[in-house]
């Protein structure tokens, strides 16, 4: 019983395990993922329909308007008047107590409402394109964004997957170079200071391969989230970190064209512009009149018990047709200050696009700059690491033949592993910088 409990266990966590998708991707393949299941995609798309429906909701109150009503009353102690005794006949000065109207009563009404003329309305119906082109451009600044963090988390993965390899590397060439060590230690050929300066590198490289796989797991769930795929979700990464370095050295970059007002941002200004100007337009409607009409159908039924739904219930109806025309006179000049401030607000966005073109420019020679920073200095360290490799090669050699030290074959040792970091992390930097040059010129998502 106890061998099919068990059974029952692993072939449930099997199933668990592998029920779950693994993602298999290149960088693009992680992009396009990323623009269509990211968090922030989704809610940038429903930005959109927000807008959309927005829109729909400025146009329609234009549009007809019906509104039913339906009441019930029923008095528990109803309302008396008093009259003059001598509409009666009775004598002056004296009062009638009167009842007007039996105790219960139900009416139902319908209205119809039609806008005729608001300046408002008009500034909101003309509004309604750019309302929703700014939504638009919010989206296409999110996927620029959701593009660049995709490219930095998925080189982050390759980095701490390919760093983990060398390091694993480099603790199997120390293993066996400490094993041959501690043979020669014990033929008495060799000080013993060489041997355990040999366990503090292993030690320092066995520290060094536990964070570097604890930060290869928060790597992937980093890609994971930005991605929009649940942190635990396998994935396998088709490219390799130097096959995308040599891939994004892409020196023609730095001529490309470069129209500011085709900007993401500069558009976004453009677009807060638009919406000051509308403000503006919205405070001047508000001197305008506004005109509305409406028809008003309803029935009205009676009596001393709730006998509303009977045949013989008798019921009473109306109509009722009307205009209502709004003249705004005078608001002790706050209208006024309200226009002033819808000016101030439209220049502050004027000046908005002219820092936004500055600034834009300024941000595409920063990427330029550090672009061609990053190439350089992959391309040099692509040959620090060899020259590190030749020295620590040659330190073996001569620390086994007895010609150097234990101290000057760790040095070289030590050279080594800080160039292989560097050389990873210079293939990084040349990814992520190109990612924001990409985003400096404002590169097509799908490029």
């Amino acid at each position: 019983m106890k061998f099919k409990l068990l059974y029952v266990i692993i072939f449930l966590a099997t199933v668990s395990v592998n029920g779950q998708e693994t993602l298999n991707l290149s960088l693009q393949e992680a992009i396009d993922y990323a623009l269509e299941n990211s968090y922030a995609t989704i809610n940038a798309n429903r930005d959109i329909d927000i807008a959309k429906n927005k829109n729909w909701e400025t146009i329609a109150t234009g549009l007809p308007q019906i509104d039913a009503n339906a009441e019930y009353n029923n008095w528990i102690k109803q309302q008396v008047s008093l009259i003059p005794s001598d509409f009666f006949g009775g004598e002056s000065g004296d009062f009638v107590e009167v009842v007007f109207g039996p105790s219960q009563s139900m009416n139902a009404t319908a209205t119809l409402k039609q806008l005729i003329f608001d300046g408002s309305y008009i500034v909101g119906v003309q509004f309604t394109d750019t309302y929703l082109q700014i939504s638009e451009n919010a989206k296409e600044k999110t996927e620029q964004g959701v593009r660049e963090a995709v490219i930095n988390a998925y080189g982050n993965v390759l980095f701490s997957e390919e760093g983990l390899e060398i390091i694993d590397n480099n603790i199997l060439s120390i293993q066996k170079t400490l094993n041959e060590t501690k043979q020669i230690f014990e033929n008495g050929l060799t000080e013993e200071e060489s041997v355990e300066q040999l366990e503090i590198t292993l030690a320092q490289l066995e520290i060094l391969r536990s964070r570097t796989a604890r930060l290869k797991d928060i790597a992937y769930k980093m890609l994971n989230l930005t991605l929009g795929s649940d942190i635990n979700t396998p994935i396998i990464l088709k490219d390799h970190l130097e096959d995308l370095a040599t891939t994004y050295m892409e020196i023609s970059l730095m001529a490309d064209s470069f129209n500011v007002e085709e900007h993401i941002d500069y558009r976004i200004a453009l677009n807060e512009e638009e919406g000051k100007r509308a403000m503006l337009k919205l405070e001047q409607a508000s001197y305008l009149p506004t005109l509305s009409g409406f028809i008003n159908f309803g029935y009205a039924g009676f009596g001393e018990s709730f006998d509303f739904f009977r045949r013989e219930q008798q019921w009473f109806d109306s109509s009722l047709v009307g205009v209502s025309l709004n003249l705004p006179i005078f608001s002790s000049m706050g209208r006024n200050a309200k226009k002033q401030q819808a000016k101030i607000a439209l220049d502050k966005a004027k000046t908005n696009i002219n820092e936004t073109e500055q600034r834009l420019f300024l941000e595409l020679e920063t990427a330029k700059t550090e672009y061609n920073y990053s190439v350089e200095e992959y391309e040099t360290l692509k040959r620090n690491l060899k020259l590190a490799e030749r020295i620590e090669a040659k330190q073996q050699v001569k620390f086994f033949e007895g010609i150097s030290t234990s101290f000057e074959l760790n040095e070289a040792q030590s050279q080594l592993y800080r160039t292989q970091q560097e050389y990873l992390q210079s293939m990084l930097n040349v990814i992520s910088k190109k990612a924001a040059l990409d985003k400096a010129l404002n590169t097509p998502i799908n490029r």
